[in-house]
């Protein structure tokens, strides 16, 4: 069998080895506080599951949903756009919707035909991987704490690269870029002709400062795609609904592509993203939530030793281990404790000595893991 050099290369997606260790504890009968994955586990909103179900009971014969879907969900994910950022997307040619962002993140190496592909490390990481089974060169850029977790554009080789990848909110570091540096990229890009993607999927979720910005901001938008999902914002991360939108020739190569692989929502779960898009009060009610866990955690990480080091954004704390030490002998101590925490060096390079905690468990858990991790400085 001819299997791909590169997803031979790779090797296991780091958090399936979060799983299999939280499995073992659980076949022990242990009761552990997952703040290791970034999955939401709040209730989605009523109003959106009855919109789905609504959704269902009218459509009684099933068809295939088009991949450049519904009229009526572009429409809203243009509103939204235009309410929280203030910029005009054309629904018809600038927006896409897509199965959740990690899909579109991942599919969008399928429409360059070579060049290298830059991340930022420590970094989510679908876009690298995406890029090495596509056969690109994939350059890492490294993100530190001096720079504000910010990635340096002067040591981005421009000449070779077909794809700047930015994260803002970042994962897993929280920091935030702010429109000018977003502009500067998105100038350069232009200039040497290359994609600025921009995952945005955290940009709802902030604790402090003005509600992040986006690449859509930026005034020229030509070779810019900015990629959202529901999965945060409205707790929706089973529905599987997000989008891209920006530069118009580049939404339309997406388009030529998508129908090849068949991703799009199902109609059902489209309507329901129609009603989380057309709503913002449930948002602001969910990042308060994620506010008030933060609160309640932060001492009790603090005084596991922990320093955070991230910016004010996502729903993340990203946390220097005492003295730099080994991130993941530093979380499997406290997985066995019964308390999980990302290894910083999971990330990609960069991440070590730090470790990622998702404000993800519910509020009397992370009350709980407060405890456990103060009674630790006792």
């Amino acid at each position: 069998m001819h299997v791909n050099p590169a997803l031979e290369r790779m090797g296991t997606y780091p958090f399936v080895r979060l799983a299999e260790a939280k499995a073992r504890l659980a076949a022990e009968g242990r009761e552990v506080i997952d703040f290791g994955v970034g999955e939401p586990r709040e209730e989605t909103p009523a109003f959106i599951r009855a919109a789905l179900c609504a959704a269902v009971e009218d459509e009684p014969v099933s068809v295939y949903p088009l991949a450049v879907g519904l009229p009526e969900l572009r429409e809203a994910i243009a509103g939204w756009v235009a309410r929280r950022f203030g910029a005009a997307v054309d629904p018809d040619s600038e927006v896409v919707p897509t199965l959740g962002a990690k899909e579109a993140i991942y599919g969008l190496t399928q429409i360059v035909g070579g060049g290298a592909v830059a991340v930022t490390t420590p970094g989510y990481p679908v876009a690298a991987r995406s890029a090495a089974i596509a056969g690109l060169e994939v350059v890492s850029l490294p993100l530190d704490r001096a720079r504000g977790w910010l990635p340096d554009l002067d040591a981005v080789p421009w000449e070779r690269l077909a794809i700047l990848w930015l994260n803002s909110p970042d994962n897993p570091t929280g920091a935030v870029a702010p429109v000018a540096f977003l502009a500067e990229a998105a100038e350069r890009c232009r200039r040497h002709g290359v994609i600025l993607a921009c995952d945005e999927a955290y940009c709802e979720l902030w604790f402090e400062g003005k509600p992040p910005p986006s690449a859509l901001q930026v005034g020229d938008r030509r070779g810019i795609l900015a990629f959202h999902s529901l999965s945060k914002r409205s707790s929706m991360p089973g529905y599987r609904s997000g989008f891209v939108a920006g530069d118009a020739e580049l939404i339309a190569l997406l388009k030529r592509h998508r129908p090849t692989v068949g991703t799009a929502p199902q109609r059902f779960v489209q309507h329901a993203s129609i009603a989380a898009w057309s709503d913002d009060e449930h948002v602001g009610q969910i990042r308060a939530r994620y506010r008030a866990k933060r609160e309640i955690v932060l001492p009790g990480l603090r005084a596991a030793g922990l320093e955070p080091v991230g910016g004010p954004a996502s729903f993340f704390v990203w946390l220097r281990v005492p003295g730099d030490g080994d991130d993941a002998a530093f979380a499997a101590r406290w997985l066995e404790r019964g308390v999980v925490l990302a290894p910083g060096s999971y990330l990609g390079a960069g991440g070590e000595g730090h470790v990622r905690a998702a404000l993800v468990p519910t509020l009397e858990q992370c009350e709980r893991a407060a405890r456990l991790l103060g009674a630790d400085a006792q």
